[in-house]
């Protein structure tokens, strides 16, 4: 009896296995039926075209280079299919090809977040051209897609590696213009430092993304140096000599201001630039001194000026000329007596005119430099007036005394 009873449960279990497989295929053919669904212009793509480049031979052509996909499959998954066609593409490998026409049999390749289990295509024939490969060398440029930011300057920019070798078919080489490393930036403000994939571009400024070219380096390191600029003005000191006093000046400054870029942090601190000092006593009437713009090292003259005028005018004095006499030398070389041919020198002297009425020409001294005599004869030398006895006029221009020096 008991037998008997074991029998009749183990039947029951395998017909409710049975009758709920068959109700599970009943559902879905009623729910979920198969069915066939094409999809339109999918993408062909290469694979196995190193082996061709190590033979020396490259794709040239691939046609048609969109295919019509035929799938079969429940009306879920082909759903899902046509959904995420996006990431859909059938990819043929051209590893066996040889030179001329191929036609090979490509194969689907499903998007990955899909179930394609259920799925079926129906796949086809593309035909591959196979030509010798060619390859060019070409300098890698550096583009900025976008702008430096407001107050900012890019400055020279480092690429590794700097040239790329270009491989393909020669037709499709002989489209690529430059290539390029491009950084997208809206508003760059500060370094940029990494790996940018490089892209041919043709003479229009396109990217030939469907060619089958091959780049010796698919990235290359750029370095892009972004440093602030700041427009600083020039300045001059003015020193007092000659009875004038910086009150007495005129200054103008050509160019006024050059534009400096560094870091942010020093340039915060350039408030000017001096040029240097100027003394009036150099100063007759209106005299034009040329300065080399230098800078400290930290900064660099984005301008390209390398020097400045300075005009100096000096107003409101009066001068006076005075024939002094009193003509003195420095000590002659050692061995050697001179003799001042000059007897009078013709010295002008600046000051308010008030002052000037009490200057005599006894306290004007004229002491001639004989620092650069070396040798017998006669010769011009350069000569320094003093003044004594008073702080409110001075002395200005240049002189000289006429000496002879001999042993």
């Amino acid at each position: 009896m008991m037998g008997k009873l074991l029998e009749k449960r183990w039947v029951c279990i395998l017909l409710s296995v049975l009758l709920a497989i068959a109700f599970w295929a009943y559902v879905r053919a009623a729910v979920d039926p198969n069915g066939t669904t094409t999809i339109h212009n999918v993408r062909v793509e290469t694979a196995g075209t190193n082996v061709l480049t190590s033979q020396g031979l490259a794709v040239a052509e691939i046609s048609p280079q969109v295919v019509e996909l035929e799938v079969e499959g429940p009306t879920s998954a082909r759903t899902e299919l046509v959904r995420n066609r996006a990431s859909l593409y059938v990819r043929v490998d051209v590893s066996s090809c040889v030179e001329g026409e191929n036609t090979l049999r490509y194969r689907a390749v499903w998007p990955e977040n899909i179930n394609t289990d259920d799925l079926s295509p129906k796949t086809s024939t593309v035909t591959v051209k196979v030509e010798k490969l060619y390859s060019k060398s070409f300098d890698v440029q550096f583009q900025l897609n976008g702008k430096v930011a407001k107050g900012y300057q890019m400055g020279t920019t480092g690429i590794e590696p700097e040239r790329v070798v270009v491989s393909g078919p020669v037709e499709q080489v002989n489209q690529v213009d430059k290539v390029v490393a491009i950084l997208t930036a809206e508003e760059l403000s500060e370094r940029f430092a990494g790996d940018l994939p490089l892209i041919p571009l043709d003479k229009e400024g396109n990217q030939l993304t469907k060619l089958e070219l091959t780049l010796s380096a698919e990235t290359a390191y750029v370095i892009v140096p972004v440093v602030v600029t700041k427009e600083v003005p020039l300045t001059v000191n003015i020193e007092p000599g000659g009875g004038a006093t910086e009150e007495d000046a005129v200054r103008e400054i050509e160019p006024k201001s050059i534009v400096v870029s560094g870091s942010e942090a020093d340039l915060e601190a350039l408030e000017e630039i001096s040029l240097g000092s100027v003394n009036l006593s150099d100063v007759v009437g209106t005299n034009v001194f040329p300065f080399d713009i230098s800078l400290d090292p930290r900064f660099t003259n984005e301008s390209g000026l390398t020097e400045a005028t300075v005009t100096v005018t000096v107003e409101g004095l009066d001068t006076e000329v005075f024939a002094v006499s009193n003509i003195r030398t420095s000590l002659p070389p050692e061995g050697y007596t001179v003799d001042v041919v000059t007897q009078s020198v013709l010295v002008t002297v600046r000051g308010p005119a008030e002052e000037l009425a009490k200057i005599d020409a006894s306290q004007l001294l004229v002491v001639a430099d004989l620092s650069n005599m070396t040798v017998e004869g006669s010769r011009q030398v350069p000569a320094r007036v003093y003044l004594n006895g008073t702080s409110t006029v001075g002395v200005i221009g240049e002189y000289t005394v006429l000496v002879n020096m001999s042993r």
